[in-house]
């Protein structure tokens, strides 16, 4: 009956053990919860915070049991509890606790607790013993970057000013009022002028060349060589001056060849004093030497030594033009033999063909003659059409004051030689030569 007694008692002890301690988890969660509403009310509780809830929560739910295991070892043996009799008392040790603690202790701790995490983000940094304190190393800026930043503005100044000294050569020599001069003066030959303005823009454009500038323009008579030789010199002397511009006619200056010395020792001391006068004025000087089929052997030779690369410079910046018949033999046969009727081609593509074909032969021809040709640029006329002869007929009797009847242009064009029709093109066999004659009879 005794140990029906004691364990009835353990029994209706633990049974209000575990009420008492289903109760004080049911006050330690309605605690938990009244502390949660209160300082959700001053914060938003983080993550980390809620997890140091739940730790307090089971924290004071075992410190409980251990109260009350250790208040029932005292008493005697227990059976079935799992503890033997006589065991010591347990004694927890002396840690934080959240007992007692209210909303605004709450606030209070979690504000200590936030500075402390602020106080160790910004420790000061420890150096080493006796080194003290030293600012951080700052990197010097290469200075090699600042170079290289100037030396490409250098760079592009002077691109730029090159580009602008372009413009002002090409302005200097006025050659926009050139091309329109040649267009309105000169007849059937607009692919030969659009080459020779090509050439003369390329080598106007600057003033520093390492060979002069040498053109050749070749011709049967009466294709305009003389009269586009006119045109250049009036249009050079108006940009550059008289002095710069050299107008040389061989039968005129030089018809002896007993007198072929003293031509040539005259040519070269008058294009000395020119090239060096131009260097003088940083101008570029023009000869122009009509009737070159006609000069001799001892002015081609001062010639071809004054347009030699081995010169000074003074003698690399000028422009040396020959007006010569020689290779219309050439001319006449390709043309009367390769004429085409494709209307649908332009002027400038239809002389690009021509001057492709017509130029190996014409090579051929002058190297055999002299190498002063062999430094020449070589730019073919082509014969003039029954069209381009009506309209030298009317320029002219507009100049001498004709009233330009069609009928009377037409009649005198018909006066004219013609070779035969060869694919619907009708080339004259003088040109344009002697139109200014029959306008004078009228």
């Amino acid at each position: 009956m005794g140990d029906q007694d004691v364990y009835e008692r353990l029994s209706g002890s633990q049974t209000d053990g575990e009420m008492e301690e289903e109760k004080g988890e049911s006050e330690g969660e309605s605690e938990t919860r009244g502390l949660w509403t209160g300082a959700e009310s001053f914060y938003q509780f983080s993550s980390s915070l809620r997890a140091v809830v739940r730790i307090r929560q089971k924290y004071q739910i075992m410190k409980k049991r251990r109260l009350e295991l250790a208040g029932l070892g005292g008493v005697g043996p227990v059976v079935g509890a799992g503890l033997f009799t006589g065991a010591p008392v347990r004694t927890s040790p002396k840690i934080f606790t959240f007992e007692g603690l209210t909303p605004s202790s709450a606030t209070t701790t979690l504000s200590s607790l936030l500075q402390k995490r602020k106080k160790k983000r910004s420790r000061r940094v420890m150096f080493p013993s006796g080194g003290g304190c030293r600012a951080p190393v700052v990197k010097e800026q290469s200075r090699a970057k600042n170079c290289l930043f100037l030396l490409c503005t250098i760079l592009f100044l002077q691109v730029y000013n090159a580009i602008e000294n372009l413009d002002d050569h090409v302005l200097k020599y006025d050659l926009e009022g050139l091309e329109k001069t040649l267009c309105r003066e000169v007849f059937g030959q607009q692919g030969a002028m659009e080459a020779l303005l090509a050439q003369l823009r390329d080598y106007l454009s600057t003033y520093v060349h390492n060979k002069p500038l040498v053109l050749s323009l070749h011709g049967t008579s009466g294709v305009g060589k003389s009269h586009v030789g006119r045109l250049l010199a009036g249009h050079f002397r108006s940009v550059v001056g008289d002095p710069l511009v050299l107008q040389y006619f061989v039968l005129h200056h030089c018809p002896l060849e007993d007198d072929a010395w003293r031509c040539a020792r005259a040519l070269t001391i008058l294009v000395s004093e020119t090239v060096l006068r131009a260097e003088e004025e940083e101008k570029i000087p023009v000869f122009i030497f009509d009737e070159a089929e006609h000069l001799f052997p001892e002015l081609l030779d001062a010639l071809f030594d004054l347009v030699q690369s081995k010169r000074s410079n003074e003698y690399l910046n000028a422009v040396y033009l020959f007006l010569s018949n020689q290779g219309h033999n050439h001319i006449t046969k390709h043309l009367l033999h390769n004429s085409s009727s494709d209307s649908m081609m332009t002027v400038s593509g239809y002389h690009g063909n021509f001057v492709k074909e017509l130029t190996p032969l014409l090579r051929n021809t002058l190297d055999k003659l002299h190498p002063l040709w062999a430094e020449a640029e070589l730019i073919p006329l082509t014969l003039l059409e029954k069209g381009h002869v009506t309209e030298c007929f009317l320029d002219e009797m507009m100049r001498e004051g004709f009233y330009p009847d069609r009928t009377n242009i037409e009649r005198l064009a018909g006066e004219i030689e013609y070779y035969p029709v060869v694919w619907g093109r009708v080339y004259a066999r003088t040109g344009c030569k002697k139109v200014v004659a029959k306008v004078n009879l009228l």
